[in-house]
């Protein structure tokens, strides 16, 4: 993008202002702004090629977190969400951490792993001893499946064998043949390649093969996000105890965990929908590397430096890509790609690492002190005023009454709208 993302007011302009501003810093074409502002712009025609049994389409609110900088560069992060206060918190929690510096963050590589399920073996361990001695010929099959992804330098690098111990069907095998791939999710890739290499794996083994796929616990595939919150902007050194007291019931206790991750996944989901990746496989690579360890743990982690500031980082499996799937396909995915600017699947890995870790402070720094639900029903109060019936101006003055008394619920708004227009 050509500008900086630390937009103030952002918020107060119309729709249709922010998205010329958006256009403005990011070079989108009239083509793709219409792409984004047009009602039902997938269309049904081209939703009929992307699922089964199409009748229609849903669209979900697509808006901008702004202040973002990660590694030094400036993004405005598309996010596709239904929830209230979601991108005003990323957005705040962002301007917050530029104080600093920013987000730093980082990834690992484009590693997935297909699994190749083998039962009935006669000897597992020998048969474990067999595959590994054939290791090279099992990723040159898996390689000759996919030349172009070999060409840009993924493809199958290695292969790991696991002896699985199951009362059901006693010992099997689960072959992980683990491949790069590069600016792709992957899961295509991987599938043809595991499918491709079982005929020779059940021969090697002696066995039967069952399942042959892709494992979302992305473990090989790990993004980082850090930050700095310093205790001047949070309101002092108590502000920052306070957060960390919460994160520590987090840390200890899974029933807190739970909703500290969904936090972060506010964030996350919000903007791998946006770009048109796939939610399903990111949240369940998510949570299953939360209980790694044998219980659930919190994906983000607080804690205090030696100046007294606040530091937090979160670390969990981000496959995403920008090749294939949806990201190439839906026309508002394609445009929001470019919004962001990232130009490989590892920057957009730690762009989304670090929203979900703004995300997340968003949360824990609204819960510590004045509650979550202020921000969040103040906002929420307008979708309330609106099912209400009310439109136009009535909304705001519904929404603002409700928020006054503290009190948002459908048959309050319902009263307010019924006294408004009696007024009239």
């Amino acid at each position: 993008m050509d500008g900086s993302s630390g937009i103030s007011g952002f918020y107060k302009l119309s729709s249709a202002e922010r998205l010329l501003k958006v256009a403005e810093l990011t070079g989108l074409s009239e083509e793709e702004c219409g792409a984004l502002s047009a009602h039902g712009a997938l269309g049904l025609e081209q939703a009929d090629k992307m699922v089964e049994n199409v009748i229609g389409s849903m669209e979900i609110p697509l808006g901008i977190a702004v202040n973002f900088k990660v590694n030094g560069k400036d993004y405005l992060v598309p996010m596709a969400t239904e929830e209230p206060s979601v991108i005003a918190a990323a957005s705040n929690a962002a301007k917050l951490a530029r104080g600093s510096g920013g987000f730093s963050a980082e990834t690992t590589g484009c590693v997935m792993r297909g699994q190749i399920q083998v039962v009935g073996s006669p000897d597992a361990e020998s048969a474990k001893q067999k595959l590994l001695d054939k290791k090279g010929e099992i990723l040159e099959m898996a390689n000759q499946k996919d030349p172009m992804l070999v060409k840009y330098g993924g493809g199958a690098k290695d292969l790991e064998v696991h002896v699985i111990e199951s009362q059901v069907v006693g010992r099997m095998l689960s072959i992980h043949l683990l491949v790069d791939c590069r600016d792709a999710m992957g899961a295509n890739a991987v599938n043809t390649m595991a499918e491709a290499v079982a005929p020779a794996i059940v021969e090697i083994t002696g066995g039967h093969a069952r399942l042959k796929i892709i494992s979302n616990l992305a473990d090989l595939r790990l993004a980082r996000a850090k930050a700095v919150f310093l205790k001047e902007s949070l309101g002092g050194e108590e502000v920052v105890d306070a957060i960390i007291e919460s994160y520590e019931l987090a840390a200890n206790d899974k029933y807190r965990a739970s909703t500290h991750n969904k936090g972060i996944m506010n964030g996350i989901t919000a903007v791998v929908l946006a770009t048109g990746n796939d939610t399903r496989a990111v949240e369940a690579g998510a949570h299953s590397y939360a209980a790694t360890n044998g219980s659930y743990k919190p994906l983000a982690k607080y804690w205090k430096n030696e100046n007294g500031d606040l530091e937090a980082s979160v670390e969990l499996p981000m496959a995403v890509g920008l090749v294939g799937g949806a990201t190439r396909v839906h026309p508002v995915a394609k445009a929001a790609v470019k919004i962001l600017g990232v130009k490989t699947a590892s920057e957009l890995s730690q762009v989304i690492a670090s929203v979900g870790l703004a995300q997340n402070f968003a949360a824990l720094r609204a819960l510590s002190t004045e509650g979550i639900q202020r921000g969040h029903m103040a906002l929420h109060s307008r979708n309330i005023a609106i099912t209400a019936g009310a439109t136009g101006g009535e909304v705001g003055a519904v929404s603002a009454k409700m928020v006054e008394e503290k009190d948002v619920r459908m048959e309050r708004a319902k009263e307010i709208l019924e006294d408004l227009r009696n007024k009239d």
